[in-house]
C-alpha cells in the first residue's frame, strides 16, 4: 500500500477509535449506575465550541492575526471565570470532573444555545439544568447585543429582579449588583430591606416603585405557582418587611416600570435617564439600556461616569 493510503488509514482508524470511546464508550456508568464524565466527548466538545468562535462574537477585540481559528484557552477561561489550566485540562482530557457550576460557566462563556448546554452537562456527567423562566442561564443572543454595549449602562436581570450581568457603566451607575447572594439578589428584596437601596433612587419615584415590585412579584409567583423562587421571595419578604405586607396586600396587578427612571449617583447626582428593555420570553430575562437624551445635563453626566466607570474596572 502507498505511504499516502497507509497514512489515511491510520488516520481514519484513529478517528473511529475517538467516536467509538466517545459514543460507544461514554459517559460511563460506575457500579452505583451514576453517570460519570465522558472524557473525550467532552474535550473534543470544547474544543470544536471554542474554535468556531471568533473574538468578536463574545465582545472581544479581534486583536493581532491570530495563528489557529477560533478563541484561545485563555480567552474562554477568562469568559468562564476560571483558570487557563483548569480549562486546558479539560481540552486534554485530564484533571477531576468538573462540578456544575463549572459547566454552567463554560457553557455561558462560550456562549452555546440551550440545546448545546444540556449536551455539555451530559458529557461532564450531570443532568441539565431547568429550562425557561427562573433559570440563570443568558440566551446567546441576548449576550451577543450586551456584549456590544460598551459604552452604555445596561444590565440582564431575571423576572425577580436579579442582576446577571452589567456593563461597567452599569457598575458605575448603581455598584455591582451581581454581588449579593440569596434572597438580596432581587432588588426588589432589596428595596424593602435595605435602606442603601433607595438612596440609588430619586424620593418622588419611591411610591411607584414600592408598588411595582410588589405587584411584579406577585404576577410572577402566580403565574410560576407556589414552589417557585419567586413565590418563595414573596413569603420571606412578608415575614420581614411591614411595608411590604401592606403593599402587597393590596392585590395590584400591572404596574409596569416607568420608561424615566431618575437615579442619584453618589458622585454625579440626579441623571434622568430613559430605560429600554428588551425581553427574552423564552428565559424571562430582561435587558435593560439606559440611556440620555443628547444635550442634556444628564447625557454630560453620563459622559463623566464612562470615566467613573474605567476607574472602577482599573
Amino acid at each position: 500500500m502507498p505511504p499516502c493510503f497507509v497514512a489515511a488509514a491510520t488516520a481514519s482508524r484513529v478517528a473511529r477509535s475517538r467516536v467509538c470511546r466517545s459514543l460507544a464508550g461514554g459517559p460511563d456508568a460506575g457500579e452505583t449506575g451514576q453517570v460519570t464524565i465522558d472524557r473525550v466527548g467532552l474535550a473534543e466538545f470544547l474544543r470544536r465550541r471554542r474554535e468556531a468562535l471568533h473574538p468578536e462574537d463574545v465582545g472581544l477585540p479581534p486583536g493581532q492575526r491570530r495563528r489557529t481559528r477560533g478563541l484561545r484557552r485563555e480567552e474562554v477561561a477568562a469568559l468562564s471565570h476560571m483558570s487557563t489550566d483548569y480549562y486546558s485540562r479539560l481540552e486534554q482530557e485530564r484533571g477531576p470532573q468538573p462540578s456544575a457550576p463549572m459547566i454552567a460557566a463554560i457553557a455561558q462563556g462560550l456562549h452555546l444555545s440551550l440545546d448545546e448546554r444540556d449536551h455539555l452537562f451530559r458529557l461532564a456527567g450531570h443532568q441539565p439544568p431547568h429550562r425557561g423562566t427562573g433559570s440563570d442561564y443568558i440566551s446567546p443572543g441576548m449576550l451577543r447585543i450586551f456584549d456590544r454595549l460598551v459604552d452604555t449602562p445596561a444590565e440582564i436581570v431575571t423576572e425577580i429582579g436579579e442582576t446577571l450581568r452589567q456593563t461597567p457603566l452599569g457598575v458605575a451607575l448603581t455598584g455591582d449588583a451581581t454581588r449579593y447572594v440569596g434572597p438580596a439578589r432581587s432588588l426588589g428584596y432589596r428595596w424593602f430591606t435595605d435602606p442603601a437601596t433607595r438612596r440609588l433612587y430619586a424620593p418622588e419615584d419611591h411610591d411607584h416603585l414600592t408598588r411595582m415590585f410588589a405587584s411584579g412579584l406577585r404576577e410572577v409567583a402566580t403565574r410560576q405557582g407556589s414552589g417557585s423562587p419567586a413565590a418563595r421571595l414573596a413569603a420571606q419578604l412578608l415575614e420581614v418587611s411591614d411595608e411590604f405586607r401592606t403593599t402587597w396586600e393590596r392585590h395590584e396587578i400591572g404596574i409596569g416600570p416607568a420608561e424615566v427612571k431618575h437615579f442619584v449617583h453618589p458622585e454625579l447626582g440626579a441623571l434622568e435617564l430613559t430605560c429600554q428593555r428588551l425581553i427574552d420570553p423564552d428565559q424571562g430575562h430582561s435587558l435593560l439600556v439606559y440611556t440620555a437624551i443628547p444635550g442634556s445635563e444628564s447625557h454630560d453626566k453620563l459622559e463623566l461616569l464612562a470615566v467613573i466607570g474605567l476607574q472602577v474596572m482599573g
